[in-house]
């Protein structure tokens, strides 16, 4: 029943998109943004960080602005062309580590995220949610698509593998070793097949682009109302998002840091820790959890595991099982004081790539008085509590892949 449809992309040529793309803003040390910016006059980020040009840090609705001309530029010095027709976009990264990532990126229809056809699970946050509408209003173009994920379909790969036995539009490799490849699926046939088979789902889930979607769906609900002659076929109807099978969808747990035992001994800690776990101390042998509601914790140059008592713990439904909220309800809040996960300044956060290894390291640089580490989330767990109509607490998830930005890019 969801709907995702081709879309008219703008998108790099061929012969610079490797030079164009970039990973999110975000992602860059300073330093890294500025040697891109002073050596190459085409990254994408010249379109995101505008003042650049200026030396001048720019925010808000003047930044805004400046993105627009920004891109608007790149249109007219024909760096960006716009497909003729509409298309799907068979979208594949392989990583360093041989990790491959292949799905499609589409249009997706916001009256299936205004009707719960598009599952969710994470809170999204009003000011942020309302940031990101003024920008999209403002600039007229997104260019990092929403991550979605649906149920493993046959007819689906079958389609996407016969679209990559031709040679692809792009195929180009970063500096960080991983390739990326676009495929285009524009005849009319192939693209109505794509549509209703994504209509024959039950439900998307979004993995990763809360925020993305939310204010895509404010967005269109202004200009619905402004428009007269609204038909709901218009741009600002849909959103770009890139859709992968669950079985392609990588998940990391994030760790969690506390900077310090909320007036507790490191004796009364354990002593109160021993109330909902079986403790035993490791020493310095790193250790890392094998099994549901266990925890790695490392303090005072130990490690520690920590395994659940469960006659102690009572589980309600599907949030109530997932690690992070266990460790939430039996340490973080009623231990450590941690009220609001989302803001509270005592608790840090650490996405798994980075290992209890970078954990370590915080705590024994007196950054930190205690870390923990547990296991990913499953597919499945996001999806029951999405089904459920609950949220993950705040970094509950590192989903991958982490998409590049100006591959493909969305008018509004």
């Amino acid at each position: 029943m969801p709907e995702v449809v081709p879309f008219r992309a703008v998108r790099p040529t061929r012969d610079k998109v490797g030079l164009i793309s970039s990973r999110p803003y975000h992602h860059y040390t300073q330093a890294e943004r500025e040697a891109r910016l002073d050596n190459n006059p085409f990254s994408f980020l010249h379109i995101v960080n505008p003042g650049y040009k200026y030396h001048k840090e720019v925010s808000g609705p003047d930044r805004y602005e400046l993105v627009r001309n920004r891109y608007q530029e790149f249109r007219e010095d024909h760096i960006f062309i716009k497909d003729e027709h509409p298309c799907f976009y068979i979208y594949e990264r392989k990583d360093a580590d041989g990790h491959v990532f292949t799905g499609i990126v589409a249009a997706t229809g916001l009256n299936s995220y205004k009707s719960n056809l598009i599952k969710r699970h994470e809170e999204t946050i009003a000011y942020r949610e309302e940031d990101f509408k003024k920008y999209l209003q403002t600039v007229g173009f997104n260019a990092e698509p929403v991550l979605l994920t649906h149920p493993d379909n046959s007819d689906l790969s079958a389609i996407i593998n016969n679209a990559k036995s031709i040679r692809p539009e792009y195929e180009f490799t970063t500096t960080y070793r991983d390739t990326h490849y676009l495929w285009l699926i524009d005849d009319a046939q192939t693209c109505q097949q794509i549509t209703q088979i994504f209509k024959s789902m039950d439900h998307l889930y979004i993995a990763d682009g809360h925020h993305r979607s939310a204010s895509a769906h404010q967005l269109c609900e202004e200009l619905k109302k402004s428009n007269k002659e609204h038909t709901g076929k218009e741009p600002y109807n849909f959103f770009m998002s890139y859709i992968i099978p669950e079985s392609n969808l990588k998940i990391l747990e994030f760790n969690r840091l506390v900077k310090d035992l909320n007036g507790l001994s490191k004796e009364e800690f354990l002593i109160r820790l021993d109330n909902f776990f079986k403790i035993e101390n490791r020493k310095n042998t790193y250790y890392k959890p094998q099994e549901k509601h266990s925890f790695s914790m490392y303090l005072d140059g130990d490690f520690y595991s920590l395994h659940l008592r469960k006659l102690n713990y009572k589980t309600e439904n599907a949030l109530s099982h997932l690690d992070a909220q266990v460790l939430y309800k039996t340490v973080l809040n009623p231990i450590l004081g941690i009220g609001d996960a989302r803001s509270d300044k005592r608790l840090d956060y650490a996405h798994g790539k980075k290992g209890m290894a970078y954990v370590k390291g915080l705590v024994d640089r007196g950054e930190f008085k205690v870390g923990f580490g547990m296991l990913p989330a499953s597919v499945s767990e996001m999806k029951q509590i999405a089904n459920e109509g609950l949220t993950m607490p705040p970094k509950s998830t590192y989903i991958e892949p982490k998409l590049r930005s100006g591959i493909t890019i969305y008018e509004y």
